[in-house]
């Protein structure tokens, strides 16, 4: 079988470029720390389960996940969390326990110097 490097997701490399200029402008190191994480094939990228949120955070944190939020656990308290994907699970277990999802060029627009974030991975 053949591998198939050709196949590249429009929006992760578009997101990819934003999360570079960022990293230029802010001089936020974080977000090019971001970029390189999301720029790994699919099957070396990250996968977060909910409780491992829950374990490494406390209230109120923001959190990015450079790839994709499964919803293995429990969230016993609330957090923010951005990352390029989320389960279905993974988001109502962050809701329900009164935290938010959203996008990472959300994060990147609501903290564009990267302050008190948490990278999970």
């Amino acid at each position: 079988m053949v591998k198939t490097t050709d196949y590249k997701d429009p929006g992760r490399v578009e997101l990819i470029k934003q999360l570079e200029a960022a990293s230029r402008q802010s001089k936020g190191g974080i977000w090019s720390r971001v970029a390189i994480e999301l720029s790994r094939v699919r099957k070396n990228r990250r996968q977060v389960n909910v409780y491992k949120i829950d374990k490494h955070t406390a209230d109120g944190d923001f959190v990015v996940v450079p790839g994709k939020v499964l919803g293995e656990g429990c969230l016993n308290h609330p957090v923010n969390v951005a990352a390029f994907r989320f389960t279905e699970g993974a988001q109502k277990k962050i809701n329900a326990a009164g935290g938010k999802t959203m996008s990472i060029m959300e994060l990147v627009k609501s903290n564009p110097e990267g302050k008190s974030i948490r990278l999970m991975g």
